[in-house]
């Protein structure tokens, strides 16, 4: 971790960043190589058979298909929970939310009884699905769309508060996907115990108790060295957390 946040704070070498409603793919990528790293030989057999590519690139497929009309899972990549709410499925979309979504689509895997195809693809479902409800903002206030109307400047260029909790702070690093995921991957049994523990609610009850620090901007809205090296923990404990209970929860599906 050490050696991480030494190139935080030495980088200066940044993408652009772009207006976006998920963890980006190098976020996804480092959730699904942790997981991988978790999974007991059961589950982990099970799931190299049902996927027709890597985790980490399954953990990317929800977006992908994302241009492709058959497919309708938008509302699914977020929750919508006021400060000082709890989750409540009525003030959710119809076409159902990131919470009920994942809650449903576990419980069907658990069930078992499906087809190869609907397997593989609720499969990859849930594996996007718990990376993006641990991005703090994928559990919104209901005001700024997940701060995605959050103008601000990154480093001088033009972005929003979304995209730089998306991409921004981990792209900035230049670090592979398996170089932050080895990096990052440093728990004991008694965390990952604990962490796995949680349940899905809880995780996105988490991810609101971060949003005042995700929204501590200046009042120029310019942001980089500062609040990346403030923040930048958050955004690395929730990958790892992520990667952590995803294995969690395909050890209890699979595992035996």
């Amino acid at each position: 971790m050490n050696f991480l946040i030494s190139l935080l704070l030495i980088t200066g070498f940044l993408l652009n960043t772009h207006e976006s409603e998920r963890w980006g793919q190098i976020g996804h990528y480092v959730t699904g190589e942790i997981a991988e790293q978790h999974l007991n030989e059961h589950a982990k057999k099970r799931v190299q058979d049902l996927l027709d590519s890597s985790m980490p690139m399954s953990a990317v497929w929800m977006d992908d298909i994302r241009s492709d009309s058959s497919y309708d899972f938008d509302t699914w990549h977020y929750v919508t929970i006021p400060d000082g709410e709890k989750y409540d499925r009525s003030l959710q979309p119809e076409s159902g939310d990131i919470i009920w979504a994942l809650e449903t689509l576990i419980s069907e895997l658990k069930a078992g009884g499906l087809s190869e195809e609907e397997e593989l693809e609720k499969l990859k479902l849930v594996i996007h699905m718990i990376g993006d409800i641990h991005q703090p903002l994928h559990v919104g206030t209901g005001e700024d769309r997940g701060g995605n109307d959050v103008r601000l400047q990154w480093f001088g260029e033009n972005s929003n508060l979304h995209a730089v909790w998306d991409s921004g702070m981990i792209d900035s690093i230049q670090m592979s996907y398996s170089e932050i995921a080895e990096e990052l991957n440093v728990v004991s049994p008694e965390q990952v115990e604990e962490w796995q523990s949680a349940t899905v609610r809880e995780w996105a009850y988490e991810s609101m108790e971060y949003r005042d620090e995700v929204y501590d901007l200046p009042d120029n809205m310019r942001i980089s060295y500062e609040y990346r090296y403030f923040k930048k923990d958050i955004a690395f404990k929730r990958l790892l957390q992520a990667g952590v209970r995803m294995a969690g929860v395909l050890n209890e599906i699979y595992g035996e």
